[in-house]
């Protein structure tokens, strides 16, 4: 039975994966066609040799760093440029601009930034909050965190979600703020458990946050390596997907709505400090 689910999220995870890259060749071809609108406008040829060879000895290098069979890249790299000499070769049918607008997202620029923004961007990172943490012994640490956890994972239906996983030692580690933790889940709930874990899930605090909020996915997290999964793979794939299926309006409405608001202000509070500071929070 862990076999199949841990095979099912998997597939689940290829299936990010392949919409993902469905979205990316979508943005592509949107540059593909600027540049070859700039290139109009310049009176410049439509190929570009030179360009290409680059492009595809950039793909080799990366192809024999990622362990792909450099022949892969080759191929696909192909596949792109002449769906690039293809859609040059038209006009694009999403704009008739020559420059597409910036996109903000929404922020503003450094002179007309927010004065909620500028209070964000001096909230200390969370790896600035760990000589405090440290200094809370470690008992009240892990019950302040099971008091937190194990009301959400209390109700019937969700148990009988996480059978699959009774009994089994589960890892989180907050990466920034130097914590651990080692839990199971049994017929009671949750609970805090001896020895080490199965299968950790590390990770820094906000990306943690918005993982526990639904606020972000888990799969693009994995992807993008913010977090990360160690020990048994399989048992942590059956993890990843049995938590999918957890009903979230089942959880206490309080703890939905305290999670999400300081998940969102975790996530906002980096952005700021990043602008500001021009490094990783």
């Amino acid at each position: 039975m862990l076999s199949r689910i841990a095979l099912d999220g998997t597939r689940a995870a290829i299936d990010r994966v392949d919409d993902a890259m469905v979205i990316l060749l979508g943005g592509r071809q949107r540059l593909a066609g600027l540049a070859g609108r700039i290139k109009r406008h310049a009176g410049l040829p439509r190929t570009d040799e030179a360009r290409e060879r680059q492009v595809h000895l950039r793909a080799h290098r990366l192809a024999r760093r990622s362990g792909i069979p450099p022949g892969s890249a080759e191929r696909l790299m192909r596949l792109l440029i002449a769906e690039a000499h293809r859609w040059q070769a038209r006009p694009s049918p999403f704009t008739s601009e020559p420059f597409p607008p910036m996109a903000t997202s929404g922020l503003s620029s450094p002179r007309g930034e927010s004065s909620a923004s500028s209070l964000l961007r001096w909230l200390p990172p969370p790896r600035r909050w760990r000589p405090l943490l440290a200094r809370v012994p470690r008992p009240v640490r892990e019950r302040m965190l099971l008091r937190m956890l194990a009301p959400a994972l209390a109700a019937p239906q969700v148990l009988r979600i996480l059978e699959p996983i009774a009994g089994r030692r589960l890892g989180i580690e907050v990466r920034d703020l130097d914590l651990r933790w080692v839990f199971a889940v049994d017929t009671d709930g949750l609970r805090l458990a001896d020895g080490d874990a199965e299968a950790t899930v590390s990770g820094g605090a906000t990306d943690l946050l918005l993982l526990a909020s639904r606020l972000e996915d888990a799969d693009t997290l994995f992807f993008q390596r913010r977090l990360m999964l160690t020990g048994d793979t399989e048992l942590g794939l059956t993890v990843r997907n049995l938590l999918d299926r957890l009903p979230w309006e089942s959880f206490p409405l309080g703890s939905r709505i305290l999670l999400q608001r300081g998940a969102r202000l975790a996530r906002d509070a980096r952005q700021a400090h990043r602008r500001h500071h021009g490094h990783t929070a």
